[in-house]
Protein backbone atom coordinates (compact mmCIF):
# COMPACT_ATOMS: atom_id res chain seq x y z
CA UNK A 1 0.00 0.00 0.00
CA UNK A 2 2.98 2.15 0.53
CA UNK A 3 4.16 1.93 -2.71
CA UNK A 4 0.94 3.17 -4.23
CA UNK A 5 1.10 5.91 -2.20
CA UNK A 6 4.42 6.73 -2.90
CA UNK A 7 3.20 6.86 -6.76
CA UNK A 8 0.71 8.47 -6.52
CA UNK A 9 2.69 11.32 -4.37
CA UNK A 10 5.87 10.78 -6.74
CA UNK A 11 8.44 10.09 -4.15
CA UNK A 12 11.35 8.42 -4.94
CA UNK A 13 11.53 4.82 -5.01
CA UNK A 14 14.72 4.32 -3.22
CA UNK A 15 13.74 6.36 -0.11
CA UNK A 16 10.34 6.70 -0.34
CA UNK A 17 10.73 10.99 0.59
CA UNK A 18 12.72 12.60 -2.16
CA UNK A 19 10.43 14.20 -5.38
CA UNK A 20 10.81 12.57 -8.79
CA UNK A 21 8.92 15.63 -10.43
CA UNK A 22 10.36 19.30 -10.26
CA UNK A 23 7.27 20.66 -11.72
CA UNK A 24 3.80 19.43 -12.53
CA UNK A 25 3.58 21.12 -15.77
CA UNK A 26 0.72 22.85 -16.81
CA UNK A 27 -1.30 21.87 -20.30
CA UNK A 28 -3.31 25.23 -20.56
CA UNK A 29 0.29 26.70 -20.48
CA UNK A 30 2.07 24.32 -22.70
CA UNK A 31 4.75 23.13 -20.68
CA UNK A 32 5.40 19.34 -19.53
CA UNK A 33 6.52 17.66 -16.26
CA UNK A 34 10.21 18.05 -15.35
CA UNK A 35 11.45 15.54 -13.64
CA UNK A 36 14.67 16.05 -11.50
CA UNK A 37 17.82 14.00 -12.33
CA UNK A 38 18.55 12.53 -8.71
CA UNK A 39 16.54 12.26 -5.64
CA UNK A 40 17.43 15.47 -3.44
CA UNK A 41 17.00 13.25 -0.15
CA UNK A 42 19.09 9.69 -1.39
CA UNK A 43 20.89 10.70 -4.71
CA UNK A 44 19.42 7.88 -6.27
CA UNK A 45 19.54 8.75 -10.58
CA UNK A 46 15.69 8.51 -12.02
CA UNK A 47 16.82 8.00 -15.76
CA UNK A 48 19.15 4.95 -15.75
CA UNK A 49 20.45 5.40 -19.36
CA UNK A 50 18.93 7.06 -22.53
CA UNK A 51 15.43 6.00 -23.39
CA UNK A 52 15.17 4.54 -19.80
CA UNK A 53 11.86 6.22 -20.18
CA UNK A 54 10.57 4.61 -23.98
CA UNK A 55 8.48 1.86 -22.37
CA UNK A 56 6.56 4.63 -19.95
CA UNK A 57 4.99 5.35 -23.64
CA UNK A 58 3.23 2.42 -23.56
CA UNK A 59 1.94 2.76 -20.16
CA UNK A 60 0.64 6.33 -20.69
CA UNK A 61 -1.01 4.88 -23.77
CA UNK A 62 -2.92 1.83 -22.10
CA UNK A 63 -3.38 4.83 -19.24
CA UNK A 64 -5.19 6.53 -22.38
CA UNK A 65 -7.31 3.79 -24.00
CA UNK A 66 -8.74 2.87 -20.09
CA UNK A 67 -9.77 6.80 -19.67
CA UNK A 68 -11.13 7.37 -23.39
CA UNK A 69 -13.32 4.34 -22.92
CA UNK A 70 -14.40 5.09 -19.61
CA UNK A 71 -15.46 8.33 -20.78
CA UNK A 72 -17.32 7.09 -23.53
CA UNK A 73 -18.94 4.88 -21.33
CA UNK A 74 -20.40 7.68 -19.07
CA UNK A 75 -20.66 10.24 -21.80
CA UNK A 76 -23.15 7.61 -24.04
CA UNK A 77 -25.95 8.30 -21.20
CA UNK A 78 -25.19 11.86 -21.27
CA UNK A 79 -24.09 13.55 -24.67
CA UNK A 80 -26.31 12.02 -28.16
CA UNK A 81 -24.49 12.09 -31.35
CA UNK A 82 -21.20 10.65 -31.93
CA UNK A 83 -19.65 13.91 -32.84
CA UNK A 84 -20.16 15.79 -29.57
CA UNK A 85 -19.14 12.55 -27.74
CA UNK A 86 -15.51 12.36 -29.50
CA UNK A 87 -15.42 16.08 -28.97
CA UNK A 88 -15.68 15.50 -25.09
CA UNK A 89 -13.06 12.45 -25.39
CA UNK A 90 -10.23 14.62 -27.15
CA UNK A 91 -10.94 17.42 -24.94
CA UNK A 92 -10.49 14.98 -21.76
CA UNK A 93 -7.48 13.39 -23.40
CA UNK A 94 -5.91 16.47 -23.54
CA UNK A 95 -6.20 17.71 -19.97
CA UNK A 96 -5.03 14.48 -18.78
CA UNK A 97 -2.15 14.51 -20.44
CA UNK A 98 0.36 16.01 -17.97
CA UNK A 99 -1.46 13.76 -15.47
CA UNK A 100 -0.86 10.54 -17.86
CA UNK A 101 3.20 11.85 -18.46
CA UNK A 102 4.15 11.54 -14.56
CA UNK A 103 1.78 8.63 -13.77
CA UNK A 104 3.15 6.47 -16.51
CA UNK A 105 6.88 7.39 -15.27
CA UNK A 106 5.73 6.91 -11.90
CA UNK A 107 4.68 3.94 -12.91
CA UNK A 108 7.79 2.79 -15.25
CA UNK A 109 9.92 3.82 -12.26
CA UNK A 110 8.66 1.39 -9.71
CA UNK A 111 8.10 -1.25 -12.25
CA UNK A 112 12.14 -1.15 -12.84
CA UNK A 113 13.51 0.35 -10.36
CA UNK A 114 11.19 0.49 -7.18
CA UNK A 115 12.44 -0.68 -3.30
CA UNK A 116 14.59 -3.96 -3.65
CA UNK A 117 15.67 -3.56 -7.03
CA UNK A 118 19.18 -2.84 -8.30
CA UNK A 119 19.84 -1.99 -11.72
Amino acid sequence: MSQLINIISEKCPKCGEGKVFNTKGNIFLFRMPQMNKTCSCCGHHFEKETGYFFGSMYVSYALAVAEMVSAFLILQFFVEGFGPMIACIAVLAVLLSTFNFRLSRMLWIYLLDGPGRTI
